[in-house]
């Protein structure tokens, strides 16, 4: 059964609550951290009761998803973040769509995205995600300073920061080493480019412990909007 909206509101409540706990523990001002509530199959309307608690950024997976969503709900004031592998196919869809943009990776693909962002005269936000695993998208550790220079030459976006989603590990503590790594890397590649602030980890079973590591956003869907049936069957771990 879809989650009502007292659901949706009890649990945005103590999501809130759970980020305030985890940026005080780490001596962090809570404010520092976004929450971006991940939509993976999430109807119109359940949306729109987070928007209205004040949730202010919005994150989608497919492109499609998002397209459908700014359409469906056009005078929502929020950022609109695409978290789903950027591919080639489908970079057009989303530079027209999104704001932010946090899973660039491969150099086509990019350079589609900043193409089209560029010749509708939008400046997106991106993040480049880092993969550990060597068995999703984004690009390994090693790769992540030499995929920065390239996209900081792009007209159409803008490298705000790095993005990751850790191996499965049995426990939220199991995703920490991978946090560190990624804050790390954060700062290697802040010492050539001192815009690249962000960093996007944690999901809803780990994102106290990334709040702990520096995260400064936090894509969170199943523990705000409950379980969601699944779609295809090569999904990315849900948020």
């Amino acid at each position: 059964m879809p989650a009502s909206r007292v659901d949706v509101t009890t649990n945005l409540r103590a999501i809130r609550e759970a980020i305030r706990s985890a940026a005080e523990r780490a001596g962090r001002d809570p404010a520092t951290v976004e929450l971006v509530a991940a939509v993976k199959t999430v109807p119109p309307e359940p949306v729109a009761w987070v928007v209205e608690a004040g949730v202010r950024s919005i994150g989608h997976n497919y492109a499609q998803e998002l397209r459908a969503s700014r359409l469906a709900l056009p005078d929502l004031d929020v950022r609109w973040h695409y978290i789903g592998a950027l591919q080639a196919g489908t970079a057009h869809q989303v530079a027209d769509a999104a704001d932010v943009v946090q899973t660039v990776g491969g150099e086509r693909a990019a350079r589609r995205l900043a193409g089209r962002a560029a010749r509708s005269g939008r400046v997106l936000d991106v993040l480049i995600e880092v993969d550990f695993t060597g068995a999703r998208s984004g690009v390994p550790p090693e790769r992540a300073p030499a995929t920065a220079d390239l996209v900081t030459a792009l007209e159409g976006v803008r490298l705000r920061g790095l993005m990751t989603i850790p191996p499965l590990t049995p426990t939220a503590e199991g995703a920490r080493p991978w946090f560190v790594r990624l804050r790390e890397l954060r700062d290697r590649v802040r010492r050539t480019y001192p815009d690249v602030l962000e960093l996007s980890m944690g999901m809803s079973l780990d994102y106290q412990v990334a709040i702990e590591e520096g995260a400064t956003m936090v894509r969170i869907g199943t523990a705000l909007f409950g379980p969601r049936p699944a779609r295809g069957t090569r999904e990315r771990p849900a948020p």
